[in-house]
């Protein structure tokens, strides 16, 4: 049963939001697009505010529905243990999804729903981390990884049990976020990748000058 659920959670995730609603509308392929990518950030970009919009909800709520729903956490294993493989599986479906040829987004967004369904409480430092790393530095990129890793530390640093699943949980999240922005990392250190220039402080400063 325990297996059933992994697979589920990754076929689940195997549903990309961008791609799903591309395709309803008249069959728009985002990762033909702008920086190529299936989530949302390029869906916002290349789509408007709507169309991203549904892209969100649909990734979010399915990475919500696989530690919230088909294996929610509990503080008892092998719950713990299941939700945090459900979590693993469902962002793998969103970076290699089945239905699309095995070419997907970079997990943030399905994660966000992950880290929701096993416990709301998650997304504080999440949400500031990657809140601060935008304001400070610009980059989304890397401000989705440095949220990741807070997840990771927090689930280290808090007093819930079982704490071994959460911090597993968020390490193999980070990694593997850090992997899907590879390309980020390398426009980075290049000096070309774009900044989110309505959220950086600095450059907010600039325009101001």
């Amino acid at each position: 049963m325990e297996m059933i659920k992994v697979i589920l959670s990754y076929l689940l995730g195997s549903i990309v939001g961008s791609l799903l609603v591309g395709r309803l509308r008249g069959g728009v392929d985002i990762r033909r697009l702008g920086s190529g990518n299936a989530g949302g950030t390029n869906a916002l970009r290349t789509q408007g505010k709507a169309f991203a919009f549904w892209v969100m909800l649909i990734d979010i709520g399915k990475g919500w529905l696989a530690t919230g729903a088909i294996a929610p956490f509990h503080a008892t294993q092998p719950y713990g243990w299941l939700a945090t493989a459900c979590g693993i599986a469902v962002m793998l479906g969103h970076v290699y999804p089945l239905w699309y040829g095995f070419r997907g987004g970079k997990g943030v967004a399905t994660l966000v729903g992950a880290a929701l369904g096993l416990g709301p409480w998650l997304l504080l430092p999440m949400l500031v981390t990657w809140l601060v790393a935008v304001i400070l530095f610009g980059f989304v990129g890397l401000a989705s990884m440095l949220g990741a890793l807070a997840l990771a530390v927090a689930g280290a640093v808090g007093t819930w049990e079982p704490r071994a699943p959460l911090v597993t949980f968020g390490v193999l999240s980070a990694v593997l976020i850090a992997f899907t922005h590879r390309s980020n990392i390398a426009r980075m250190r290049a000096g070309k990748e774009p900044r989110a220039r309505r959220l950086w402080l600095l450059g907010l400063r600039r325009r101001s000058a």
